[in-house]
């Protein structure tokens, strides 16, 4: 995995690969994952093993366990994608034109939001941003900022807390 961090060596890749796609693939099947959706997934875990390699940091995780949580992430990214409905469930034609006062009223939520966000203390803020608007996972924040994860998930909490604060 450092051959692959550090020089994106692709002969280490492909025995990253080889070892660990199989183990993935039954991973998912395991927890409940058809063979065509473990089987895409475990590409695609693979594929961002590849892309995040730099985000891997030995003092804080195994190869092994950072690979299946890469895993497990994508799963629940999988069950939150088959939950949304399909386009044909979808209405079609034109929206009708939103009611003004709504309109309004959203524009006046949206500022105080954003007012609100900006008062939070910057450790917070900058975790909320990451989280919500970066659409980062708390692991992935953990793994870019260095922060353990019990404090990236305290730090929102408490932002979260705030913010419905303010907005009630």
């Amino acid at each position: 995995m450092l051959r692959i961090r550090d020089a994106q060596d692709e002969v280490a890749f492909a025995q990253l690969f080889g070892h660990f796609a199989p183990r993935i693939k039954g991973f998912l099947m395991r927890s409940g994952a058809g063979e065509a959706l473990a089987e895409e997934c475990a590409q695609e875990v693979m594929a961002t093993v590849w892309r995040k390699a730099h985000l891997f940091d030995p003092t804080r995780a195994s190869v092994a366990t950072w690979i299946f949580t890469v895993a497990r992430n994508r799963r629940i990214d999988a069950l939150r994608k088959q939950r949304r409905p399909e386009p044909e469930d979808l209405g079609w034609g034109p929206e009708p034109e939103p009611d003004q006062a709504d309109v309004m009223e959203l524009q006046q939520e949206s500022a105080r939001l954003a007012e609100a966000i900006a008062q939070l203390p910057r450790n917070q803020r900058d975790l909320i941003e990451q989280a919500f608007f970066g659409e980062l996972s708390h692991s992935e924040i953990a793994a870019q900022t260095g922060l353990p994860l019990g404090t990236i998930k305290s730090r929102i909490r408490l932002a979260l807390d705030r913010l419905r604060h303010a907005m009630s």
